[in-house]
């Protein structure tokens, strides 16, 4: 691809996901588009075997943007990296097309394999802000990760992952995370769980009430002996 036609595409690309643009030259303010252009040049490099010259570029783009993406790294068509600071891809991290991430998201790996180290991200995955994804798994097609959550394994495609670990909360949610765009208005289990719990206390804080209310009405009228011997049998019968 060209350098005019890239430049196309990310603008199409930050157009589509980030309402804050105004203008098309504003593009080329954004740290994604110079950290993935830098990427773009590293990663051709790294092919041709030149892993010095590889890691010089882009490291300049570390620094110039905040934003890590080894050179190694396999990236699709229209990746969009939103604000960018603490983004880190991996060497052997594999991304689809039009994944969405988002500042501090770390696609890195647990430090105990080899070879294949770092996640795999099928087309259209959103990973909101300081989301962790750690480890050789995949996550599946428009999947979607929510912010501050740290993913251990393999997500199936169409799902919503909060919580640390990750857990899915949500499956077959089909709609596209690229077209979404929405990391806030997610699925929260451990609210859930705790509003549950409240219910059930509020429903034995009131039978203990009424078992009291009972006790308290038998110490004010007791019930007579004969009825007492009545009740016995009825219920022994």
């Amino acid at each position: 691809m060209g350098i005019i036609s890239y430049v196309n595409e990310e603008i199409q690309v930050i157009r589509e996901r980030d309402p804050a643009i105004k203008s098309n030259m504003e593009v080329f303010l954004y740290s994604s588009f110079k950290a993935i252009l830098h990427y773009r040049i590293a990663h051709k490099l790294y092919l041709k075997k030149h892993y010095f010259l590889a890691r010089w570029v882009s490291q300049r783009a570390v620094r110039k943007t905040g934003i890590e993406i080894h050179p190694g790294a396999t990236i699709g068509k229209g990746l969009f990296i939103d604000h960018g600071s603490g983004v880190i891809i991996g060497e052997t991290a594999e991304l689809g097309d039009n994944i969405t991430l988002y500042q501090g998201v770390t696609l890195g790996g647990t430090g105990k394999e080899q070879g294949k180290r770092h996640p795999t991200l099928r087309d259209n995955v959103m990973v909101s802000a300081g989301a962790k994804v750690l480890g050789s798994f995949t996550i599946g097609e428009n999947s979607k990760i929510g912010a501050g959550s740290v993913v251990l394994e393999e997500v199936p495609p169409n799902c919503t992952v909060v919580g640390v670990p990750g857990r899915v909360v949500k499956m077959n949610d089909e709609k596209i995370p690229r077209l979404d765009m929405d990391q806030v208005h997610l699925p929260d289990p451990i609210s859930n769980d705790i509003r549950e719990l409240q219910a059930d206390n509020i429903r034995m804080h009131r039978q203990i009430q009424e078992m009291e209310k009972r006790m308290q009405c038998l110490k004010e009228n007791p019930i007579p002996e004969e009825k007492e011997e009545e009740n016995a049998k009825n219920e022994d019968f």
